[in-house]
């Protein structure tokens, strides 16, 4: 009977502390679902090669940033209890391919696929942060540096760096997460804008 009892006792332990419900667990987060575009006109007249995003090596994962500018901006730092569902850059890359589909006569190609495009479109993550002003005050920062490079001619056509900031709801990673999302959005925007520009002025 006690052997019994104590049985019971250790599986109903073990049922309490499995699940996504611990503590241990950090929150993930990614850009939400895609929201869906007005349909029709393309935009950038050909086919465009998105190699992945690139940041540097602090960047390159998970983690979600947030710098304190008014006591160190230079030091980075990680939220301990939440993370990105993959580094910002793969984000990134996901989310502009699927824009730059929608956008482009002849459609996205992946790196590797072997087909050719009439571009290729190199993006660089500089920065994707929570930036403190303030104990109580933060905006989500990205900035990125993009270019478009004529396949056919091998030349360099266009090159511009963005630099995109959002006000944070909250002063916490669940803010920071809203921010960034927002920026990382706005950039996506302009990115596949200035494609379109870019690449009619080159023809």
């Amino acid at each position: 009977m006690k052997f019994t009892l104590a049985f019971a006792a250790l599986v109903l332990l073990a049922g309490c502390s499995a699940g996504p419900t611990s503590r241990d667990t950090p929150a993930a987060y990614d850009f939400g679902l895609q929201r869906e575009q007005a349909g029709g006109t393309k935009t950038i007249r050909g086919s465009v090669l998105l190699p992945g995003v690139t940041a540097p090596a602090w960047l390159d994962t998970p983690g979600v940033v947030y710098r304190l500018a008014y006591q160190d901006a230079a030091r980075p730092q990680f939220y301990t209890g939440s993370r990105w569902a993959t580094a910002p850059a793969a984000l990134l890359t996901q989310r502009l391919r699927s824009r730059l589909a929608a956008a482009s006569e002849g459609g996205v190609i992946g790196a590797g696929s072997g087909a050719r495009a009439d571009y290729t479109l190199q993006i660089e993550l500089e920065e994707f942060s929570q930036v403190f002003d303030a104990a109580a005050s933060s905006r989500g920062v990205v900035v990125a540096r993009a270019s478009l490079v004529s396949n056919a001619k091998r030349v360099l056509v266009a090159q511009r760096s963005f630099s995109i900031e959002r006000a944070a709801a909250s002063a916490d990673a669940e803010g920071g997460v809203r921010a960034l999302t927002a920026a990382g959005g706005e950039l996506i925007d302009a990115i596949v804008a200035w494609t379109a520009t870019a690449a009619q002025a080159s023809k």
